[in-house]
């Protein structure tokens, strides 16, 4: 394993995903405070989901050809210029042309987003041994989660202390320093492949990937329809909470889902025993549709809901975690070694779409029927997920990464 590469990827992808989760929250709590509506705020988040429906497909294909050290420096140049760009947005701006340039910029970081997460989680299927597969993608996917928990925090904490145009600033000068530092010491091709597919190679020919990246479309969405929207907007609006209370929360909520990831080789394995990944997927998409169903039952019957909506998005989150850290694998377990980027690409394109719909319903359901509304819809997907799930093929016999024998490499 090539540890020098692995971890100057992994360096990149932390500092990228911290600023990411810091923009999140400086755009959705900054347009709260100027009285966006929830669709309004949706809208400037569906430009940024859809980019990487058409970044995760084309990237992939770019980075079998170019190679994944460029693309995730290409990534990391995008996000500056999108995070520079939007400091010139001033209030003053009739509100049809902030919310279009928004999400114009939103787009731009959509599509430095999805190449930097390609490029990334494709680099570790070539820079991992034999038995370390599982692992190495646990702790990224984990590491990442966690560190956006942080953006979460970040941004608001920014945004409070230096105002929406300083943190942006801030944010851009530490992916300047990262993008030099990438530049100066990843200097060798990473996953580019022997031969240079073509362009109609982006679309996945395997029926494992197809139904594993249906799945991951409906999971991610089931997140993003209350996470994205409807959870923060409640929080402030309903119960009350500052700007620093909802991104506190939500950054505790992912750096604790983060950590769960990290965790999942050593939590399915517990007690060195053997575990199919493909049946633990399952079991787990099981889990998560009755614990999104309790939630949403004890919000709509109006029973403890502080208690149900902070305890309950917990479990969530725990659950939530095992069966994303399922996925990151299985798709990784999936790919052929050659056409890695191309595989991943289309299985994040169809994160990608998850997340753009359940974006949208995120603004939609909770203008119609409030928070209720939204976990609602988030049940009926992940019931959706479960149902792929169980559609998924065997682990392939000649992938050497079985969870006990990670846990003995310990």
């Amino acid at each position: 394993m090539k540890l020098r590469n692995y971890a100057l990827v992994t360096a990149g992808y932390w500092v990228f995903t911290v600023t990411d989760g810091a923009l999140r929250m400086l755009v959705l709590l900054h347009f709260n405070e100027l009285g966006y509506s929830p669709v309004a705020i949706a809208f400037l988040f569906l430009a940024y989901e859809f980019m990487g429906i058409v970044t995760n497909l084309l990237g992939g294909w770019v980075g079998a050809r170019r190679g994944l050290n460029r693309t995730l420096v290409a990534g990391l140049g995008l996000q500056i210029v999108a995070l520079a760009a939007l400091t010139a947005e001033s209030p003053s701006w009739a509100r049809w042309v902030s919310v279009t340039f928004v999400m114009a910029m939103q787009a731009l970081a959509g599509v430095a987003k999805d190449l930097t997460k390609m490029s990334s989680k494709s680099a570790v299927k070539t820079v991992a041994g034999d038995g370390s597969l599982f692992k190495l993608v646990a702790v990224l996917t984990g590491s990442k989660n966690a560190l956006k928990g942080v953006g979460f925090f970040a941004g608001a904490a920014l945004l409070s202390a230096l105002g929406y145009d300083g943190a942006l600033w801030v944010m851009a000068g530490a992916l300047a320093v990262t993008v030099v530092a990438l530049l100066v010491f990843l200097n060798e091709d990473i996953g580019k492949s022997k031969k240079k597919p073509p362009l109609r190679s982006i679309l996945s020919k395997s029926h494992a990937i197809n139904r594993l990246s249906a799945a991951r479309f409906f999971l991610f969405g089931s997140r993003d329809i209350w996470f994205v929207v409807a959870l923060p907007v409640f929080l402030a609006d309903e119960l009350g909470w500052s700007d620093k209370g909802v991104g506190g929360f939500l950054a505790v909520w992912v750096i604790g889902y983060g950590i769960v990831q990290s965790f999942a080789p050593r939590l399915l394995s517990r007690g060195g025993r053997e575990v199919d990944e493909v049946r633990a997927t399952q079991h787990w998409a099981l889990i998560l549709a009755a614990v999104s169903a309790t939630i949403a039952v004890l919000v709509a019957l109006d029973v403890a809901v502080t208690v149900a909506i902070v305890g309950g998005l917990i479990v969530f989150g725990v659950v939530f975690a095992m069966n994303s850290s399922l996925h990151s694998f299985l798709v990784l377990a999936f790919s052929d070694d050659d056409e890695v980027a191309l595989d991943v690409g289309f299985y994040y394109s169809a994160n990608a779409a998850g997340r753009l719909v359940g974006t949208m319903l995120s603004g939609v359901l909770y203008l119609w029927g409030d928070l209720a509304a939204a976990l609602w819809g988030s049940a009926a997907f992940v019931v959706l997920t479960w149902l792929f799930a169980l559609r998924l093929p065997p682990m392939p016999a000649n992938v050497n990464v079985s969870l006990a024998a990670i846990e003995a490499s310990d």
